[in-house]
């Protein structure tokens, strides 16, 4: 697998996949899963467990055109101020049908643009949180940060708040490229903000660049990364740019022929591979890197490495709630996902209903083959043997898919003894060899690029 020709072979340069943070993905959510569910599976969460958090915050200042993530602009304070006070109260709620003795394993305010919020609003929402899940004291709070959209008073609520990660969106910092994707974000404002952040004490951060950007070269993108590594992140998430304007209109803006083919995009990967390795990180699944220490490289070497909506993280509860419009909840039966509309997800909490509308109940074998895509994910290396005691599946469930995932890409996937393993080589296949054991019909045009 050391020529581009043998990936090509291989279909890496024309296939469509699916980014398996979740399994099913969320295409395959319906509505056959509804407020019931999501309550039921909250009852059930046995006493003394830890659950992680997340809040959605959808709104934005302005709207960055390669972004295809639920997002609203917003042009004052009045729609977020009504927004917060619905998400305290589904906050409240969801507590209250949680056994009385769970912890909190990790709380990440996500977007959108969390850091909309002013200083009060941010020690508000902060508060409501800590009534009804306090942080324990190992416990992590992250929140995104824009840098063009935070000051010192809404840094000095985070850091009272407990804040204790931020996560920065880089994209690219080359001036062209970001005026062409609607994000413009200079390297001075970015360092600046991570210089204020690490003064009121919070000294882990991570960062996201993309690749296969509009008029992204190999020299731009090592000149970015270059700058990216002189704040010195924790944590890097190097994902390639996803191009979907049939279902992010904004991308429109994007111009498609600027776009790097599907070979560029791989040699604009391994270009910021090669740099993050010649810097001493340590690289994470197929496109986050850690530095030594940091705890996704702890959990990649021993074997606890998860994956989650967020990308690769070494938390270990079992359960993920989504507050917010959108936000999608795992408990071991299935997900559960808010509605994506903000006016609907408002008009349900306040009417006291659930905000769940869609998800999926997990059936027959989901539970196998998603941890076989996961640890192929986070580890290159499956188990079966061990998979299927730990999901308690009969001997042998996914023998024959297996068989045909190795006739489909020799050379990149092996199976020695019952364990699967992907090696170096065949690294850039692996989200199409997760997709062998994906059982959900796919519609391609939903997915992006495997590179």
């Amino acid at each position: 697998m050391k020529h581009e020709s043998q990936l090509a072979r291989l279909g890496l340069f024309d296939a469509k996949v699916p980014r398996y943070t979740s399994y099913p993905t969320a295409p395959h959510f319906s509505a056959g899963v509804e407020g019931g569910h999501f309550k039921g599976w909250l009852a059930a969460v046995p006493a003394g467990s830890a659950v992680s958090l997340y809040l959605h915050v959808p709104f934005c200042r302005r709207l960055c055109w390669f972004c295809a993530c639920r997002t609203q602009g917003v042009t004052n304070e009045l729609p977020v101020r009504l927004y917060l006070e619905t998400l305290k109260k589904e906050v409240a709620e969801v507590r209250a049908g949680l056994p009385d003795d769970v912890r909190l394993s990790r709380l990440h305010w996500g977007g959108g643009t969390p850091t909309i919020l002013s200083s009060e609003m941010i020690a508000d929402l902060a508060g409501t949180v800590a009534e009804h899940f306090p942080l324990g004291e190992s416990a992590e709070f992250s929140v995104e940060i824009d840098p063009n959209e935070i000051d010192a008073p809404r840094l000095d609520a985070l850091a009272a708040a407990g804040m204790n990660r931020a996560s920065i969106g880089v994209q690219d910092f080359d001036p062209e490229i970001q005026k062409v994707i609607g994000r413009e974000q200079s390297f001075e404002i970015t360092r600046d903000a991570v210089t204020e952040l690490r003064a009121r004490g919070i000294r882990s951060l991570n960062t996201d660049i993309l690749f296969g950007l509009p008029y992204q070269t190999n020299a731009r993108i090592t000149e970015s990364t270059t700058k990216l590594l002189e704040l010195e992140p924790d944590r890097v998430a190097l994902y390639g740019y996803a191009h979907v304007p049939w279902m992010a209109r904004r991308q429109t803006l994007i111009p498609a022929p600027a776009l790097p083919s599907p070979e560029a995009r791989l040699h604009l990967f391994e270009t910021a591979r090669r740099l993050f390795a010649w810097a001493g990180y340590q690289e994470i699944g197929i496109d986050h890197f850690a530095r030594p220490g940091d705890g996704l490289e702890t959990a990649q070497k021993d074997g606890t490495l998860r994956r989650n909506f967020q990308g690769y993280t070494d938390d270990q509860a079992r359960v993920l709630i989504g507050l917010g419009a959108s936000s999608i909840s795992r408990f071991p039966q299935g997900y559960a996902q808010n509605a994506p509309k903000t006016s609907e997800y408002q008009a349900r909490v306040r009417a006291g209903e659930c905000a769940t509308t869609r998800g999926h109940a997990f059936r027959s074998d989901d539970v196998l083959r998603g941890r076989v895509i996961e640890a192929l994910m986070c580890q290159f290396r499956a188990d079966l043997d061990a998979l299927e005691a730990e999901c308690c599946a009969a001997p042998g469930s996914l023998d024959a898919v297996a068989r045909t995932a190795l006739e489909k890409f020799p050379g990149a996937l092996e199976m020695p003894g019952r364990a699967l393993e992907i090696p170096v080589e065949g690294r850039p296949l692996t989200r199409m060899i997760a997709r062998c054991f994906d059982a959900y019909d796919m519609d391609a045009s939903g997915h992006s690029s495997a590179i």
